[in-house]
């Protein structure tokens, strides 16, 4: 590349590098300062040096660990669900949807709606007392389980989760599966290989880079899930649902440990910082 060219790119790229700065700049910069500081609402304005006692304080607390633990399970399940169903599903309704393209639009309708929204009308329908789901559960089978309580709402989060987002992985995999060059499933077809087969042998070799991209954005999303979690059952029953997003904001908001907050947001921002970088390194072991 001459030196030419490098000087208009650096002259191009410069107004979108300005503007990151001073939107994502400064609130890095703060929430370091704050993340090693000594830091209440009464002092924001001269926060004390600490080093790294609350990243000790953090990491001493307990519930730092439920919740870490929480949005580890939370995000490995949600991700190999919705990819597992998505996939399944990309590939099954693939000629449908090549038929019928409006069919996409009503399938992805879930991914539409604000997670916030969706957890409400779970929160709603799944009440133990108000909700028509156990209403017509006890009506009809006099069976009426609590989906909220301690030991179903696990299980009911994933649910929730897996629901909403499967569409995601379902189009990422409906598209990986339709770029797939025809000319190889008629040439498969014409040796005759079974539907399942080619499918274990050429299809799903040849999708295998997307349905990694899908794991590892669905498990980051999930990792750090917090909207439609905390309005469904907020930290749920002894903090069960609390996840490390929950564990920030109630740190933050309602105990006003603004500098334990902002250290457990540092390690959560470095753990996903991470999984990137080991992302990024598989996928370009994986390119050709």
């Amino acid at each position: 590349m001459t030196p030419g060219r490098s000087v208009e790119n650096a002259l191009l790229a410069g107004p979108l590098v300005l503007f990151l700065l001073a939107v994502l700049g400064f609130p890095t910069v703060l929430s370091l300062v704050y993340g090693f500081s000594e830091t209440g609402f009464q002092t924001l304005t001269a926060p004390q040096f600490s080093g790294l006692k609350n990243f000790r304080d953090a990491t001493a607390d307990p519930t730092f660990w439920q919740a870490a633990w929480f949005s580890l399970r939370f995000g490995a399940i949600t991700a190999l669900l919705q990819c597992g169903l998505g996939l399944a599903l990309a590939v099954y309704l693939a000629p449908l949807a090549r038929a019928h393209g409006w069919t996409v639009a009503i399938l992805i309708i879930p991914m539409i709606v604000a997670p916030a929204m969706m957890g409400l009308m779970y929160r709603l329908v799944l009440h133990e007392f108000a909700g028509p789901v156990p209403h017509y559960l006890y009506s009809w089978f006099g069976w009426s389980p609590s989906f909220l309580g301690p030991a179903n709402v696990f299980k009911t989060v994933v649910v929730a989760e897996t629901l909403q987002w499967t569409p995601f992985a379902f189009l990422l995999f409906l598209t990986a599966c339709q770029s797939i060059p025809q000319d190889l499933r008629e040439a498969a077809a014409v040796d005759g290989t079974r539907p399942w087969r080619l499918f274990w042998k050429i299809e799903l070799p040849l999708m295998m880079p997307t349905v990694f991209v899908a794991l590892f954005i669905r498990f980051i999303d999930g990792f750090r899930v917090f909207d439609n979690i905390y309005t469904l059952v907020g930290a749920g029953p002894g903090g069960s649902t609390t996840s490390i997003s929950i564990y920030i904001y109630e740190s933050f908001l309602r105990r006003g440990e603004i500098g334990k907050a902002l250290a457990a947001a540092i390690l959560l921002f470095a753990t996903a910082f991470v999984l990137l970088s080991v992302a990024q390194r598989l996928l370009r072991g994986r390119a050709p």
